[in-house]
């Protein structure tokens, strides 16, 4: 008899990797059923997508309105008010009080280039720094920012050049601000003069990379250097955005704003929408044409976004992601005297993350937290894996999330913690 899974195999190029065999049928906030009927609670959310949960009904309700009226005109062909009314929305929402405007495309790499584009047109500069560990995208110059080699770059030959990388902070594994900085500062000394620097861009959250969160101290002295040299700041709050850090964006929790933050993910709730926002003469920079794309700021996206701004100022979706990385964080605290694999528990808001280590070695073990993982969706909780070394799980179940639904969660995952230890 030929699965499902035997049919993938044979149809679609095994570079699409897959983290379970589960092929849904149907899902409903933070519920997903397969095609055999078996429920899972989604602790994934598509890769922080649906922070609004699947089919939130506001955000079908102005989606189904908006089919009703048209799909694709190309905005740059036939424009329409609602790119207009969400610009200026992001344009008010983001970090930084100074003029800004935006662009609308469909995917998070695709903001990260397009803020590369207009970071070397508005400064002039080639070169751009990022960081190891974090994660921008799979596209060519994504993948030449991303700080991890496997999967990513992997057989796909020489990255663009002018990208540099230095380490960023995380005392956990050894180093601190101060010798992150220390090494940026060696960077211009040795490899790139800071002039011909066109931005330095990071997560203020690291996603892919572990959700390791950037220090206050360190994202200061990121902001002073680049005033010093008249580098852009660039924050890819692709994967932070929209509530889930409990703040609309992670750079809320910091005193500095960048000049471009990207977006996409969360943004439209489920359906393909990505942005970049920054200072207004520097997204000015590139000439008529040089920006855009056909599906780029889709209609239905459009309105998708405008009802998810909607639904986290109505529901209060940043405190309550706060109350719930606050039951998370306990919960593991709870158990960590019985499970000393457990290296940390971080994250702020509902951006939360374990991470685990051998208990003879003291170094990260992926196989632990694989096996946590494999545990939970025998027990009907998706779970996601990430972090340089694999041996991070991390947290993205909707912002919504039924407390019920929530309590039982959390009672899986204790209970696959503890099985994994056996």
């Amino acid at each position: 008899m030929t699965t499902l899974t035997d049919r993938k195999n044979a149809a679609i190029s095994r570079g699409v990797g897959m983290t379970t065999q589960i092929y849904a049928d149907r899902a409903e906030n933070s519920e997903i059923w397969d095609k055999e009927g078996n429920r899972y609670i989604d602790f994934a959310s598509g890769i922080a997508v649906v922070n609004t949960g699947h089919r939130h009904p506001k955000v079908i309700e102005a989606v189904k309105a908006q089919i009703d009226r048209f799909t694709h005109t190309c905005h740059q062909v036939v424009p329409y008010e609602s790119y207009v009314h969400l610009a200026e929305r992001l344009n008010a929402l983001t970090p930084g009080d100074f003029a800004k405007k935006t662009i609308f495309v469909t995917t998070g790499a695709e903001a990260v280039e397009n803020a590369v584009k207009i970071a070397r047109a508005s400064t002039g500069r080639q070169a751009v720094i990022a960081f190891s560990g974090g994660f921008h995208g799979r596209t060519f110059m994504g993948m030449a920012l991303t700080g991890k080699v496997v999967p990513y770059k992997v057989g796909f030959g020489a990255m663009p050049g002018d990208v540099f990388h230095a380490p960023f902070p995380i005392e956990l594994h050894g180093i601190t601000t101060e010798q992150s900085l220390a090494a940026l500062k060696k960077l211009f000394a040795a490899d790139v003069d800071p002039g011909r620097v066109a931005a330095i861009i990071l997560e203020p959250v690291q996603g892919e990379g572990g959700f390791y969160p950037a220090p206050v101290a360190f994202m200061k002295a990121l902001r002073e250097i680049c005033d010093q040299h008249g580098i852009l700041l660039i924050a890819d709050e692709v994967q932070t955005g929209f509530a889930r850090t409990g703040k609309m964006f992670a750079m809320d929790h910091h005193d500095v704003a960048p000049d471009i933050t990207t977006m996409a993910k969360s943004l439209a709730g489920g359906f393909p929408l990505a942005a970049v926002t920054g200072r207004a003469e520097v997204m000015d920079a590139p000439a008529p044409g040089g920006l855009g794309g056909t599906y780029g700021g889709n209609p239905l996206g459009i309105a998708a976004a405008h009802a998810v701004l909607d639904v986290i100022a109505e529901e209060k979706l940043c405190e309550r992601a706060e109350q719930l990385g606050g039951r998370l964080k306990q919960r593991l605290a709870a158990i960590r005297e019985q499970v000393p694999e457990i290296a940390d528990i971080r994250g702020p808001g509902f951006m939360n993350a374990v991470e685990f280590n051998d208990v003879k070695t003291n170094l990260p073990s992926a196989d632990f937290a694989n096996k946590v993982r494999l545990i939970a969706l025998e027990k009907g909780l998706i779970l996601l894996t990430c972090g340089v070394h694999g041996n991070v799980i991390r947290f993205l179940a909707p912002i919504t999330i039924q407390d019920e639904v929530f309590a039982e969660a959390l009672d899986i995952l204790e209970a696959s913690i503890l099985a994994a230890r056996g």
